[in-house]
């Protein structure tokens, strides 16, 4: 019987749906079985995958009657540790069925459901889900048209989700009202070490929001907000959340309209900051004043954490680089602060 197409749910990916082979693994069997419940045809990367921890099904077409098979399928499987879905057309319904079967199975800790058009019912049935499993550590949810109403649901599972250490939220959809709603749960949020939300819609008032809350933060120690629209009043209350915040370690603000006076507001809270060991600011029109305000700052600072520094191209060239950082700094440049410590300091050319 021939698959039928993704965005029909079928499950499949052309694989063979005849009976199931006897003497087969039990987690084939119960597969199969579930695909018959759901009408669907068998996925054929499932039946031809190796016994093993990872169960990859990337870019198959399940769509949601597919998802609904394989999640009754992994209800009790004790194998699987690391569950990968992207690019499947799950939709809401679809997510539903996942979730479910995660509230059951105590074993996957890592799960990737990008780009899977989840929308407001998928967050919404992954936050309640968020809320029983104790098991997930990791969390792909990137390129779902989440908009503001689904920042509401991912809020309640920020707030009391406690077991989550790694959140991709990228490429989606979230405006400045999902920033302010998101910046609360993430200064409420005691489990996340590493929060990726570029490519996002967070201009002034969101940026700052998150900003916000990145300052009440003390565990979180990777973001990435790059590709938004911070601008200068976004920076503003970043420089101020790196005057608070001891714990984060890397900071990616590439590419969000941040001028020289957002360059000086980042560069007030690196005079501070004790523990941020990478910085990326490229892509921001910052200038000559904006780079150099940054390494003043950070010169300024004796127990910078900073390891890598990447900034827009400005004044130096790579074979006098070293010369040039110390007219930059009007030669009070500190060597050690430059060797030493080993601070890389890349450019985009």
């Amino acid at each position: 019987m021939a698959a039928v197409s993704g965005g029909g749910g079928s499950g499949a990916d052309g694989g063979s749906s005849g009976e199931e082979d006897a003497g087969g693994s039990a987690a084939e069997s119960r597969y199969r079985a579930a695909c018959r419940a759901c009408g669907v045809t068998p996925a054929s990367g499932l039946l031809r995958r190796t016994a093993g921890p990872v169960l990859s099904l990337r870019h198959r077409g399940l769509g949601p009657r597919g998802a609904k098979a394989l999640a009754l399928s992994l209800m009790v499987d004790t194998s699987i540790l690391m569950l990968d879905l992207s690019d499947n057309w799950l939709q809401g319904e679809g997510a539903a069925a996942i979730a479910e079967m995660l509230k059951e199975n105590c074993y996957i800790s890592a799960v990737d459901l990008s780009d899977n058009k989840l929308g407001s019912e998928g967050a919404k049935a992954f936050s309640a889900m968020l809320l029983e499993n104790t098991t997930i550590v990791s969390l792909q949810l990137s390129g779902n048209e989440f908009d503001d109403h689904a920042a509401k649901y991912l809020a309640d599972a920020l707030t009391a989700n406690s077991k989550v250490e790694i959140l991709d939220l990228s490429y989606n959809m979230f405006g400045d009202k999902a920033g302010e709603i998101l910046g609360t749960a993430i200064a409420e949020n005691i489990g996340l070490k590493e929060l990726k939300i570029s490519w996002n819609h967070f201009h002034s008032q969101g940026a700052a929001a998150l900003a916000k809350g990145l300052g009440a933060n003390i565990y979180l120690k990777v973001l990435d907000v790059s590709y938004n629209g911070f601008g200068n009043s976004g920076a503003a209350a970043l420089g101020e959340a790196l005057k608070a915040n001891n714990v984060l370690e890397e900071l990616n603000v590439s590419n969000n309209r941040i001028s020289v006076e957002g360059a000086l507001h980042i560069a007030a809270g690196l005079k501070e900051n004790k523990s941020l060991k990478r910085l990326n600011m490229t892509r921001n029109p910052m200038q000559s004043e904006g780079c150099c305000g940054v390494l003043k700052a950070l010169q300024a600072n004796s127990g910078t954490g900073i390891e890598i520094l990447d900034l827009p191209p400005f004044l130096w060239s790579p074979k006098k680089r070293e010369t040039q950082i110390k007219i930059v700094l009007k030669n009070k440049v500190d060597k050690k602060f430059l060797h030493t410590k080993s601070v890389l300091i890349h450019q985009l050319v």
